[in-house]
């Protein structure tokens, strides 16, 4: 759906994104962003957003970034995920970014809590959203102003010949002691350049084709915990924590497809509630 939805809000939204660039309204009205309308009608069509957000998701993000190629974002459930009620699905949204949708994120039961936290890159002055969706169908928006800009064009900030040799390299990590039955906090770091295509090489004065991250999926024992749709908005290195529910034993893996369709993997085993190695 991701993908698709891309393909369908690419001219228009890029056409939207030049006609209010170098806009700098300190905290504009959410509800009235023209890219915000496009996304809302191209992905949620007629959806109607449920009072009470606050009560379901929270977003947390700088109010002016420091770097804005490495901007902070943490979404944080306000309820537990269970069999009863769970948020399945959400929207990670820039609207003045190049590519606005920057991930949709898929969690289940397993997951424990239905919390993400990444970095980004905002281009602009812009809002950024969350959008989450309940197991009854039901769809929650939050949103913040965030004052950042030249983070989709700004040029690597690794070496371009040491980025490559590390690509695909992953690392999982959890705490050290683990509770059955209790979520537990995971992060999944992944080496990888995530290059956007609007970055200029100051030494070739060329444009590196885009070459970045656009699925993660984590399971454990095989049920889904966390699946992300994501693109170049997500920084360099992806960087993701979230939550997952161990049981006795197990093993925590995590598969990554790039735009490239490069795949990488890496999992965890676990011994009761501690880390036994990596697994092959």
């Amino acid at each position: 759906m991701l993908q698709l939805t891309r393909h369908l809000l690419a001219a228009p939204l890029l056409f939207a994104v030049a006609a209010v660039a170098g806009a700098r309204d300190p905290d504009p009205d959410p509800a009235r962003s023209p890219i915000w309308n496009k996304v809302h009608a191209s992905v949620f069509g007629g959806v109607r957003f449920e009072p009470g957000a606050e009560q379901v998701i929270a977003l947390e993000t700088p109010q002016r970034a420091e770097d804005a190629a490495v901007v902070p974002v943490a979404i944080r459930a306000r309820f537990a995920q269970s069999s009863a009620r769970y948020i399945d699905r959400v929207w990670l949204i820039v609207d003045k970014n190049p590519s606005p949708i920057a991930a949709e994120f898929q969690f289940t039961p397993a997951s424990g809590r239905a919390d993400i936290e990444t970095r980004i890159r905002i281009e602009e002055y812009t809002h950024v959203r969350a959008v989450a969706r309940t197991n009854d169908g039901k769809h929650y928006l939050v949103a913040n102003f965030v004052k950042a800009s030249g983070g989709c064009s700004a040029p690597a900030g690794k070496d371009a010949a040491l980025a490559k040799a590390n690509l695909g390299k992953m690392r999982l990590r959890v705490a050290d002691d683990l509770v059955p039955g209790r979520p537990a906090l995971a992060q999944l770091m992944i080496s990888h350049p995530n290059d956007t295509g609007l970055a200029m090489d100051q030494l070739t004065r060329m444009y590196a084709p885009p070459h970045f991250v656009r699925r993660v999926e984590v399971t454990y024992d095989g049920t889904p915990v966390m699946i992300a749709d994501v693109d170049f908005s997500i920084s360099e290195n992806p960087n993701f924590r979230f939550y997952f529910t161990p049981g006795e034993g197990g093993v925590l893996e995590a598969r990554v497809i790039d735009n490239q369709d490069l795949k990488f993997s890496t999992a965890l085993k676990f011994d009761g509630g501690r880390v036994a190695r990596a697994a092959p």
